[in-house]
């Protein structure tokens, strides 16, 4: 029986430069004999094609007519954040780059292509698809029906949220989800809508702190042209981008109250009227809300409106702190690990049993992001091949949530920035002893795990007194 060859890679290069699009796709002939590759000349021509297949990595140009490479990352991973994305310009700047990694690209390149560099970030960009893929096969075969795709906690809490989640994913009814910041409410919202019978339609996240309570209200519901100084074009608003679909209300108990008002009538009657608009207009839009604030204390305050409130809470998801699931922090350490692996195309870590312990043992108050951004700087700082507990940059385990004694070893009051020298000194010290140990002194070697020069590094060592002799075999 002749065996099947593994499917091939495919990798969509968008560009409004036909030139430049035929050019590549010859060179990568060349280069990645093993991959597909596929054209768009727009951002347009791109999202039509993403819909209609998988693909593995996207070289797409930020400078494009239409719609620039900014504006199509952020429809491509509002539908896919795992798509690994590699934007390139003639416009190199640091700003540019900072926006286009913040967004969501995976690495940014700049014209004129340099092609044995750009290949090199193509098969590590494909390296990580890979990856992705793989973990996503994985999981699917674990958890079938897909709900805990994007989830990893299996203890009893988390089984009774994955429960719940279903049962309201399989109505129509508005929901609020509750918890502290950094439980995972807006993957929460996610889930729900993917499990709905509204998972082809579109969904909008609106995090409504960050929209001055002047201007919530027009990009909530809308205007029209003329409604008000500057409003030279009708604009829809996110609850005509949400028709159909989804739109989930991130932190609503910071929205002011003659928004809560109008919200009130959207949730009542399912239509809305924009600025200047003479009549109102139907919608067809599902609404979750979310939020970490104490909405009663609210009400009682006067700073959200009971009947809002009331209309919002028709189901209730609640997501546990850290410190109420410790039995999945063993989990969630290890899936995050993983990530920062692919994020940073480190090699394979894991952690000791003191580490495990003291990930344990920590209270935890910001929750699952705060446990994310220790591995990372564990991962990202400390080389080689396990993470003990020392690499954890974490305070002092807390014995037990909400303990009025704070068991920390009594020491003598210095000025701050004597304090914080000493920090960065002893860090500093333990990094590079570290990674000396590791390069078995060979400072070249050093330099190249730790993203320095070597001029970086050996200006670091003169500082600290630090000789390479001692660690070398």
């Amino acid at each position: 029986m002749k065996r099947q060859s593994p499917p091939r890679s495919k990798i969509l290069l968008v560009d409004d430069e036909p030139d430049l699009l035929s050019g590549l796709k010859r060179s990568f002939a060349k280069r990645l004999p093993d991959m597909e590759v596929l054209t768009a000349t727009g951002g347009r021509e791109a999202l039509d094609i993403l819909v209609q297949q998988e693909v593995d990595l996207v070289l797409m140009d930020i400078m494009m007519g239409e719609m620039d490479g900014l504006e199509v990352l952020d429809h491509i991973h509002s539908n896919d954040p795992d798509q690994t994305v590699i934007l390139m310009t003639g416009y190199g700047t640091i700003e540019l780059a900072v926006d286009a990694i913040r967004r969501g690209a995976w690495d940014f390149v700049t014209k004129p292509l340099e092609l044995d560099n750009l290949t090199r970030i193509l098969h590590k960009g494909l390296e990580r698809s890979k990856l992705l893929n793989e973990n996503k096969k994985l999981r699917s075969r674990i958890y079938p029906d897909g709900i805990l795709a994007d989830f990893v906690g299996q203890g009893t809490l988390m089984q009774k949220l994955y429960k719940a989640i279903k049962t309201s994913a399989n109505s129509e009814y508005t929901v609020l989800i509750r918890g502290a910041s950094g439980t995972g409410k807006e993957l929460c919202a996610r889930a729900v809508h993917t499990l709905s019978r509204r998972s082809k339609g579109p969904f909008v996240m609106v995090n409504c702190p960050t929209i001055p309570g002047e201007l919530l209200e027009s990009e909530l519901f809308g205007y029209r042209k003329g409604a008000f100084t500057g409003a030279d074009r009708d604009h829809d608003g996110l609850f005509f981008k949400a028709n159909g679909g989804t739109i989930c209300l991130d932190e609503i108990g910071d929205i002011p109250v003659n928004v809560q008002t109008k919200l009130l009538r959207v949730l009542q009657e399912q239509e809305i009227k924009q600025l200047g608009a003479d009549t109102s207009t139907k919608i067809d839009v599902r609404i979750i809300a979310s939020t970490n604030a104490d909405l009663e204390s609210k009400i009682s305050e006067g700073a959200f409106r009971e009947d809002l409130f009331y209309r919002l809470e028709v189901l209730t998801l609640r997501m546990p702190s850290l410190h109420e699931i410790p039995e999945d922090i063993p989990l969630l350490a290890d899936h995050f690990l993983k990530k920062v692996q692919i994020e940073l195309g480190i090699n394979e870590k894991r952690f000791s049993g003191s580490a495990l312990k003291k990930l344990c043992d920590h209270h935890w108050p910001g929750n699952i992001r705060e446990l994310q951004n220790v591995i990372r700087r564990a991962a990202l700082f400390f080389p080689g091949p396990v993470i003990n507990g020392d690499h954890l940059m974490i305070d002092s385990p807390i014995t037990s949530p909400g303990s009025e004694i704070n068991r920390e070893p009594e020491m003598d009051i210095i000025p701050y920035k004597e304090a914080k020298e000493t920090c960065i000194d002893s860090f500093t010290r333990q990094y590079v002893h570290t990674l000396l140990k590791k390069s078995n002194g060979n400072i070249s070697e050093a330099a190249r795990l730790s993203f320095l020069t070597r001029a970086a590094l050996q200006k670091i060592m003169r500082r600290y007194a630090i000789s390479a002799e001692k660690f070398r075999k």
